[in-house]
């Protein structure tokens, strides 16, 4: 809660306001009822002291940002954004009325699993923001809500960033310094996703420890205390007996203070918390991937274990007359959330970044899953329990007087023939593929397609964070219109346009499924950056490249 006296709250049309919930360096969040549909909403403000037109159009880019990443399950939704009527801007959210983490790692003992639940739940959201080109730079547990259904929903999506955020490390409005990496105190300061990362192992690390990881009890923790552990002191190994020395290793590897060291990405760190899950026992927890980029990410765990329990799919879309949703759907596996007992370790580190596919587990041998269609009978041959157990008898003083055996056992060896003869004539009847036909098409006959797609239009570019001198790196949203004609199934490709040769880290192409919308990394130095956009559809017929929208960084 920040010490500055909260602002008033607006006069919304259409809601009523009821409370404040909180305050930050640059916004309050107020509870209001909307009426229509009638709901309670958390709604955002940005103070009037820091806003300018500039900030005003950046607002709206980044609303726009978080709106679209808000279809994730752990992310606040976003439900719409507008300004007041003294023009300070706001956004309206999902209304988390439970205590968050912020509130509840100082005052309660959280458990291991709900830690590992929470982290696994948090890394997809990350990774999926990651995917989308953002930068959280603000993942603590009070930024981690609650949603009535309990569950974890990250928030603050780069707001700060966005009205203006300072990069000096001693203003604690504009970087928590508790969870930040070493990284975010170097000049000039660095930032990727692996930053991401250690804030979010730090939070876990917090979540378990009841203080932040680099709090000492009962010594100074100022700034300058606090910044000057994070970047030479080692970090200390949780000291409670229930977490498990695999867990230990994982938080050290994700908070290394070089982010070489670290996982290379927030998959990668949730994955080994589901190792860890899988080695405890419990539950493995399913992570949520949202990827526009049209590309499966490479396996890090064993398919038959992680893989099962990790949805990397592409953003669906909801037809609004229909309701159905486009690609990338799917139904949850019921079953994905139960794990088997893990197996002994392999000999690869646990947890470590180049060995997050080594966990494997031991098969299940007390419960045989039937897949859908599969003959009972060939289960049953399989399965010991199915050999009925042999009894011994004692020997019948009259066995000798009873109808000798050889005339059933003759007429049961005829019949076991003829049935095999039946089932041979059956299978080649009916499992026998016919002859395949012969076609009197040419060979080399062209395939028909459709016509070529339409071209995006109305192309904009608008910057959300400038970057500053040298190698620093701002980000952009590229913005275009829908052409006529675009179907479901289509999708976009952005690139920047004409980069000179050394700039080959900025010259990749970007696939945008489900959004009108990418944001990139600025080129840095130059002059000036253009961006073009085109339409694909599913046969791989591309539009023509659009008009390029430019923008002048400097």
């Amino acid at each position: 809660m920040s010490s500055r006296p909260p602002s008033q709250p607006p006069q919304l049309p259409g809601y009523e306001f009821e409370k404040l919930l909180g305050s930050g360096g640059f916004a309050d969040v107020f509870l209001y009822r909307q009426f229509r549909p009638q709901r309670r909403v958390a709604i955002k403000v940005l103070l009037s002291s820091v806003l300018d037109e500039n900030v005003r159009r950046q607002f709206d880019a980044e609303a726009n940002v978080m709106a679209t990443m808000s279809t994730h399950p752990s992310i606040v939704t976003i439900h719409t954004a507008d300004a007041s009527s003294d023009h300070r801007p706001f956004i309206v959210m999902e209304y988390c009325p439970r205590p968050n983490y912020g509130v509840r790692f100082r005052k309660e003992r959280i458990t291991v699993a709900e830690a590992l639940r929470v982290g696994v739940q948090i890394a997809g959201a990350v990774e999926t923001a990651h995917r989308a080109g953002i930068l959280h730079r603000d993942i603590k547990p009070a930024n981690i809500l609650v949603t009535e259904y309990n569950r974890p929903a990250l928030t603050d999506f780069g707001i700060s960033i966005v009205a203006g955020q300072s990069e000096d490390v001693e203003d604690s409005q504009g970087m928590s310094i508790p969870w930040s990496p070493p990284e975010f105190f170097a000049d000039p300061v660095r930032a990727d996703v692996r930053s991401d990362v250690f804030a979010l192992a730090a939070t876990v690390y917090s979540l378990l420890a009841s203080h932040t990881p680099f709090e000492r009890v009962g010594q100074r923790n100022t700034a300058s205390d606090l910044i000057h552990r994070i970047t030479t002191e080692p970090l200390r190994p949780l000291n409670r007996p229930d977490v498990p020395p695999e867990l230990n290793r994982v938080l050290s590897i994700a908070m290394a203070k070089d982010p070489a060291g670290r996982y290379d990405t927030a998959l990668a760190f949730g994955r080994s918390l589901q190792q860890v899950e899988l080695a405890l026992s419990l539950p493995v927890t399913q992570m949520d991937v949202l990827d526009d980029r049209g590309a499966p990410a490479a396996p890090l765990a064993d398919e038959d274990e992680l893989d099962s329990h990790t949805r990397i799919r592409k953003v669906s879309t909801v037809d609004p007359e229909t309701g159905g949703r486009g690609t990338g759907s799917r139904r949850l596996d019921p079953f994905s959330g139960v794990a088997p007992p893990l197996g002994a370790p392999s000999s690869g580190g646990f947890g470590s970044p180049a060995s997050a596919s080594s966990a494997s587990a031991s098969p299940v041998e007390s419960t045989m899953l039937r897949p859908a269609g599969a003959p009972v009978s060939a289960l049953s041959a399989a399965s010991p329990a199915s050999a009925p157990p042999s009894t011994a008898s004692a020997p019948d003083p009259a066995a000798e007087r009873r109808t000798p055996a050889w005339p059933f056992v003759t007429l049961a060896a005829a019949l076991v023939i003829l049935l095999g003869v039946g089932a041979t004539f059956a299978a080649r009847t009916y499992l026998t593929p016919p002859e395949d036909k012969v076609s009197t098409s040419p060979i080399n006959a062209p395939v028909t397609k459709g016509p070529v797609p339409n071209t995006p239009t109305d192309v904009t570019i608008t910057v959300i964070t400038a970057g500053g001198t040298g190698d620093d790196v701002g980000r952009a949203q590229v913005a275009w219109k829908m052409p006529e004609g675009f179907q479901e199934d289509y999708h976009y490709q952005v690139e920047w346009v004409d980069l000179p040769e050394n700039y080959s880290q900025y010259r990749a192409t970007f696939e945008v499924h489900g959004r009108d919308s990418r944001v990139l990394l600025i080129p840095p130095n130059l002059p000036e950056v253009c961006a073009h956009v085109r339409t694909v559809d599913p046969d791989g017929q591309v539009s023509p490249w659009s008009d390029p929208a430019c923008l002048n960084p400097g």
